[in-house]
């Protein structure tokens, strides 16, 4: 009889631990499930924003200014930014300037909004945005609407390091219009302007730059430009595009061959492959025109039409102008 009740008290002691047990894998199931539905607060990361900038094809400008007075990210306004003046013409080869910072979670983002002010600048004199010119005169520049917005999709990552280059191609962006004697600068159609404007995260972006030893002096002014490789047809980027016939209009950025060394730098390139299309241009007063593409050689041998760049990755490609391309 005895034994009979250590034998009943021992199975409704393990009924007790088994059904114990079982809660106890319920409520860590049900907890696990939370997280991977996103009911807990995912981890956010510093996340800065900088500014940079592609020349602008015209030998007469002297700076290009523009204030934006507000930055956001998916409706979120910047951290520590405030209304701020950029000369983009200065932010070019690789200089970039901070706009502020932002938590954001590990993922994909496609919503960068920038707010222009075209009537006054930081320090409250108008205009707001303006081209000037080697002579000191500024021209106004607006557009149909305050607010640009970024197409290009960017990644964030689960670092403290991210930082998203806003690439804004002032070659893209602005439109220059004959009025008499003198030069009046326009930006681009909304569309144009959204289309002209890139953002990158420098982590996950390489640099192509070399010199071009153009011996036979074909040109007044080189111009070097990035596409993906495929994507340059002669015809099309030479003859202008849009509304506002914007030529080249589908390099992924270009960089002006100057200097003592005549050296070049294209930089905050996507991982990929890349061609690069070398241009001549001959000056005509005060602006440069399209001469012709030249031939360029390699000096190392690397195939100009495949480059293959990674992140964190600089590559030389130093090369001899040979000649014009019929």
């Amino acid at each position: 009889m005895k034994n009979s009740l250590k034998i009943n008290s021992m199975k409704n002691y393990l009924k007790i631990v088994a059904v114990f047990l079982y809660s106890i894998s319920i409520i860590v199931s049900c907890s696990k499930d939370d997280n991977e539905d996103g009911n807990m607060e995912a981890e956010s990361y510093d996340t800065t924003f900088n500014i940079t900038d592609a020349p602008i094809d015209n030998a007469n400008v002297e700076a290009v200014f523009v204030t934006v007075s507000s930055v956001k990210v998916d409706g979120k306004s910047l951290e520590g930014f405030n209304k701020t003046t950029f000369n983009l013409a200065a932010l070019v080869n690789g200089r970039t300037e901070t706009l502020g910072n932002l938590k954001l979670e590990a993922g994909s983002y496609s919503n960068i909004e920038l707010e222009l002010d075209y009537v006054t600048d930081a320090t409250g004199n108008s205009p707001g945005c303006y081209v000037e010119m080697a002579d000191g005169q500024k021209d106004q520049l607006e557009a149909s609407a305050r607010t640009i917005s970024i197409n290009d999709t960017f990644e964030v990552f689960a670092s403290n390091t991210n930082k998203i280059i806003i690439d804004f191609d002032l070659r893209k962006t602005i439109k220059e219009e004959e009025n008499g004697l003198a030069s009046n600068f326009e930006f681009v159609s909304t569309t144009e302007l959204s289309a002209g404007i890139r953002a990158v995260n420098e982590e996950t972006t390489g640099m192509i730059s070399g010199t071009a030893n153009d011996a036979g002096n074909t040109s007044d002014k080189i111009v070097v430009y990035a596409y993906e490789k495929g994507t340059f047809d002669t015809e099309v980027e030479t003859q202008g595009q849009g509304e506002s016939n914007v030529t080249f209009a589908n390099a992924v950025t270009s960089s002006e061959v100057s200097g003592l060394n005549n050296s070049y730098s294209l930089n905050f390139l996507a991982e990929g492959e890349f061609e690069l299309v070398f241009v001549s241009y001959n000056e005509d007063e005060d602006s440069f025109t399209f001469n012709a593409l030249l031939e360029a050689e390699s000096t190392t041998l690397l195939n100009l039409g495949a480059i293959n760049v990674t992140s964190a990755l600089q590559i030389n490609a130093n090369v001899t102008i040979t000649g014009t391309k019929s």
